[in-house]
């Protein structure tokens, strides 16, 4: 992913070396806020959650594997799912810091200043789990299209999708991952997101609250969230990727059936009903009712999920 067309999440952005005097100046200014646990490195990485989470304990054929295949799969979902959160806050320090060029007011800039310094943090407790390597290239499309979201120049559709749509959704997702996961301290820093992202979601609320959303930005709203929507549609598309990553390609009726095991349907839906709950920011309704006109909160059946 070129540096030059996501300027602003900068997924490629390198790390110094741990040598570097930049790394220890920011390990000392980072010490206060999660003492000395960045500075630990796994060299292998857990699979973190069990089959249940994912819904693999229905599906047959991950049922069949041998062990070892099984904890590769888990490996493979598990991974995905922190290189999201990693990749998630990486975006998020640049956001808060071009918010905080954006700011109107003394107390908006304070506040997106103190933003920044959240996913900083955030970020450097997410690193040490991701083992010894840190992730500088992503394909995920969901990540693709967060990278763009956050280079547009509209600061409404900006707040409204950020902070009311994604961090409201964030919420939700890093509340399941504490209350599920298999690693108290990987618990304990997920839980302790929560306070942070509240503040972010709660704060898109007020701005959107107090400023209007033009017809304009309203469609580029509309059309951003039909993206991300459409991922959600597709059902848990990284689960059937890991399976075939350990099993070897998989066929189009195999990938159905996986689908139809995972319950793909309620899956989706009950997220979709979750982001829909989250438009209360849209007083006319009119973003609401354009979504759902074009069926965006409808799941699609396991045979449309594949690609």
């Amino acid at each position: 992913m070129s540096q030059s067309l996501f300027t602003t999440a900068q997924f490629d952005l390198p790390h110094v070396t741990e040598g570097d005097k930049l790394h220890r100046l920011l390990s000392a200014a980072l010490k206060s806020r999660v003492g000395n646990s960045s500075q630990i490195r796994q060299s292998v990485t857990p699979a973190y959650w069990n089959s249940s989470y994912f819904g693999l304990d229905q599906v047959k054929i991950f049922q069949d594997s041998t062990g070892e295949e099984q904890q590769q799969i888990l490996y493979q979902c598990s991974n995905a799912l922190l290189e999201e959160a990693y990749f998630v806050e990486k975006a998020g320090v640049g956001y808060m810091a071009k918010m905080v060029m954006l700011a109107e007011t003394t107390e908006e800039r304070m506040l997106y200043g103190l933003f920044a310094a959240d996913e900083a943090t955030h970020l450097a407790q997410i690193r040490p789990f991701l083992g010894d390597r840190d992730p500088v290239v992503t394909r995920d499309r969901f990540l693709e299209l967060l990278a763009e979201i956050v280079e547009m120049e509209d600061k409404s559709v900006l707040v409204f999708v950020i902070q009311v749509v994604l961090e409201g959704w964030g919420l939700s997702h890093y509340r399941h991952l504490a209350n599920d996961c298999c690693d108290r301290e990987l618990t304990q820093m997920f839980r302790g997101f929560l306070d942070a992202e509240a503040r972010h979601h709660s704060t898109g609320v007020t701005l959107c609250d107090r400023h209007p959303i033009t017809p304009q930005s309203q469609s580029a709203i509309v059309e951003t969230l039909t993206s991300f929507l459409q991922m959600v549609q597709v059902g848990p598309q990284r689960v059937v990727q890991a399976i075939g990553q350990v099993k070897g390609d998989l066929s189009r009726p195999q990938q159905i059936k996986i689908f139809q095991e995972l319950d793909t349907e309620t899956h989706s839906g009950t997220r979709l009903q979750l982001l829909r709950s989250l438009l209360r920011s849209d007083p006319t309704h009119s973003i609401i009712n354009h979504l759902e006109s074009q069926g965006s909160f409808t799941p699609f059946p396991p045979e449309k999920c594949i690609f």
